[in-house]
């Protein structure tokens, strides 16, 4: 039997769970926003996830796990943000790399709010 892994359902559902994110829209398509603040979308016939990190050496360290999982476009090449594609993420590791990069996004905007 093959390992589970994660799909748009089981991506949205998780976003829904974090406190201070909102279903809402970016460039015209459905995404989750925290803090008014893009935070994901789905992408590519819902196979694919666009995330928030704190940075890019997030991305890289990502990328160096899981290469055939996580990825960027060149439209993406100087932003914090990585795709992942959803049928390579283990349900487990999507959980936490999408609460990890919540958490720090939640703290660097509540930061902010206090200045």
């Amino acid at each position: 039997m093959p390992a589970k892994r994660a799909d748009a359902r089981s991506a949205r559902t998780l976003l829904k769970t974090l406190k201070g994110v909102e279903e809402g829209t970016s460039y015209g398509m459905p995404s989750f926003k925290l803090g008014g603040k893009f935070f994901a979308r789905l992408r590519d016939d819902d196979t694919v996830l666009v995330l928030q990190l704190g940075t890019i050496e997030d991305r890289d360290v990502l990328m160096g796990l899981a290469a055939d999982a996580f990825f960027f476009t060149d439209h993406y090449r100087d932003y914090p943000a990585v795709l992942i594609r959803l049928e390579k993420v283990d349900p487990a590791m999507l959980c936490s790399v999408v609460t990890d990069a919540w958490q720090e996004l939640s703290t660097r905007r509540s930061r902010k709010g206090r200045r």
